[in-house]
């Protein structure tokens, strides 16, 4: 999954999963990069998302109050809810080996959403599917 190109990796991600492959081009031209060392927290616990992570390459480990819950490989992704409300983090994600994440920053993200209200549309209908799943599962 490592070679995947970022545009396919995105197209896994469930906010993304709605777009075309000319709309996940256009995503992936805002975001950029990001490398970690081992042991570097991508995100910090309680702190104010600043947008969205996929793994790339390397594993990441997630910690809720300090104990580790999960480990995130090439494929997976965090911080979709900061991404669209700059909300606090619910974990810490730090770096277990090398990681290199595609990293979309909000504040460039919300410009793009502005300006291809299209994508924002296929957005809110994947947010919705996620939401109605939520309350269905509550609720029996």
């Amino acid at each position: 999954m490592a070679d995947m190109p970022v545009e396919e990796l995105l197209g896994s991600c469930a906010l993304f999963e709605g777009l075309s492959a000319k709309e996940l081009k256009a995503v992936k031209q805002v975001g950029k990069e990001v490398s970690f060392a081992p042991g570097k927290e991508i995100v910090k616990q309680g702190e104010s998302g600043v947008g969205f992570h996929l793994i790339v390459e390397g594993q990441a480990d997630v910690e809720v109050d300090g104990e580790k819950v999960a480990a995130l490989r090439p494929g997976q992704y965090f911080g979709e809810m900061s991404l669209l409300d700059g909300g606090p983090r619910s974990a810490t994600v730090k770096a277990a080996t090398d990681v290199r994440t595609f990293s979309l920053p909000a504040w460039d993200f919300t410009g793009f959403l502005d300006q291809n209200p299209s994508i924002a549309r296929k957005m809110l209908v994947e947010l919705s599917k996620r939401l109605r799943a939520a309350e269905s599962s509550h609720t029996h």
